[in-house]
């Protein structure tokens, strides 16, 4: 190995994708270079990628939001170093640290009334575990509630409320009294909770695949059933929460008082993972009872200082930037304008979303040609024409975006947070081009089609 991390990086650089087919996953090989999304990134800043031919790409994917205050953002680079500068005592497991308490302090300052208690995680599938083990502990019931479509994480816990069946299959049997019902559906809610046995409800207050927006009655009147029928109110809040929807929480759009807010992405400052679960005294009461239970649960590397400097950091940096405003002024703007565009497009159906988690959403045209070629795409694989707006997107306009779901025709932003009016008009400008190219049959644009069409075909024949 060279003498730094730097002569090293410097003498393999290019080998990542050799190194990961060689190594790791080989077939997000393969999807990234099909895609051509296959480049060397050598730096990063704020909203920016660029690689080491010198290209600036706009990130909107942000790590599927966890760059909320952009990528090396000054503020939270110093923390960590004031982290390793101090020499800090770090987990000593036998302690109680102040970092931990002052991010517990500052998180629970912006939670809505009622939530007095934190508990430090690693992930957000590790939030979403603890809020599994915690609520069946806390009302003595053993089943949980969780929405169709709905993603909570990859664990084994996690994944046994989780909506989509995709990533369900082949991993059981999954944790027993895991039961789905539809989102955004009231009535469906409380038929499940009329039996008393169930644990929690746990939503996120925008769905993440597709960006599903709830009717505004849904999450006020899903606490109150929940109240009625002594279920606990779970808010997940990992993608949605720190200022990504324009509000410090998605649920203060609905004036919405949970039982437990689940986070993480954001709250990591785009460095140190961690995750978090905000809850109600009695919650904690229940679950840490006594002394001999102060361990019951827990993680080795929770509250680690460089986590909690991160935390600390990064509300530091939306707060003194007024990023919520900023996303909500922005992320209206976008919707607004590209909803604009809807008339002059059969492809675009529909523009959504809250601060900076939006969708695009593309359906089937009316006009003879463009329905042909679309039903081509969607017999090869439901979902595919998104793949030919966020390709030249990528390609020929430098914005990094994805579909937002599997088998979904939905382009989903997760800017962050730090994004200018410039980055708006580049959106909305690009966008714009991308959708006019697609509804030119024949064209450039269909060609990828065609060949995009070839490789589901193929892969689905294997």
């Amino acid at each position: 190995m060279s003498d730094s991390l730097t002569d090293l990086m410097a003498a393999r650089e290019g080998e990542n994708f050799s190194l990961h087919d060689t190594y790791l996953n080989s077939q997000m090989v393969k999807v990234l270079k099909t895609i051509g999304y296959d480049r060397v990134y050598t730096k990063a800043k704020g909203q920016y990628l660029y690689d080491r031919d010198g290209n600036e790409y706009l990130d909107l994917l942000s790590g599927f939001g966890v760059f909320a205050v952009g990528r090396n953002n000054p503020t939270v680079v110093k923390a960590l170093q004031d982290v390793f500068r101090e020499q800090l005592p770090d987990m000593v497991q036998m302690d109680v640290s102040l970092l931990s308490g002052l991010l517990a302090e500052k998180i629970i300052q912006n939670c809505p009334s009622g939530l007095e208690r934190m508990f430090f995680c690693n992930s957000g599938s590790e939030a979403a575990e603890a809020a599994i083990k915690f609520s069946r502990y806390t009302t003595g019931r053993p089943n949980i509630l969780y929405c169709e479509n709905g993603f909570h994480g990859l664990t084994l816990g996690a994944l046994s409320v989780m909506g989509e069946e995709i990533f369900r299959e082949g991993f059981g049997p999954l944790l027993p009294g895991c039961n789905a019902v539809p989102f955004n559906n009231l009535e469906a809610l409380e038929n499940a909770l009329r039996s008393k046995d169930v644990a929690a409800f746990i939503v996120e207050p925008i769905q993440g695949k597709g960006v599903n927006l709830p009717n505004d009655n849904y999450l006020p009147e899903a606490q109150r059933l929940c109240a009625k029928y002594g279920t606990l109110f779970v808010a997940d809040e990992i993608q949605t929460g720190i200022g990504r929807t324009g509000k410090f929480w998605a649920i203060d759009h609905w004036n919405v008082q949970p039982d437990m807010i689940l986070m993480a992405k954001a709250l990591s400052g785009g460095f140190i993972p961690v995750g978090a679960v905000a809850m109600k005294q009695f919650i904690m009461d229940k679950v840490f009872n006594r002394m001999d239970r102060a361990v019951i649960h827990g993680s080795t590397f929770s509250k680690n200082n460089m986590a909690m400097a991160a935390g600390l950091a990064t509300i530091q940096v939306i707060e003194e930037n007024n990023l919520l405003d900023n996303a909500a002024h922005l992320g209206e703007a976008i919707v607004r304008e590209l909803n604009s565009l809807i008339g002059q497009y059969e492809f675009l159906k529909e523009v959504r979303g809250k601060g900076l988690m939006i969708a695009i959403e593309f359906g089937a045209p009316k006009s003879f040609s463009l329905k042909t070629a679309w039903n081509l795409l969607e017999t090869a694989n439901k979902g595919l024409f998104c793949q030919m707006v966020t390709i030249p997107l990528f390609a020929h306009h430098g914005i990094l975006t994805q579909v937002a779901g599997h088998g979904m025709n939905v382009v989903k932003i997760l800017a962050p947070l730090v994004i200018t009016e410039k980055d708006k008009d580049l959106i909305v400008r690009s966008f714009d081009s991308v959708i006019a190219d697609c509804h030119k049959v024949p064209g450039s644009i269909w060609d990828l089609g065609k060949t995009l069409a070839g490789h589901a075909l193929k892969s689905g024949k294997s």
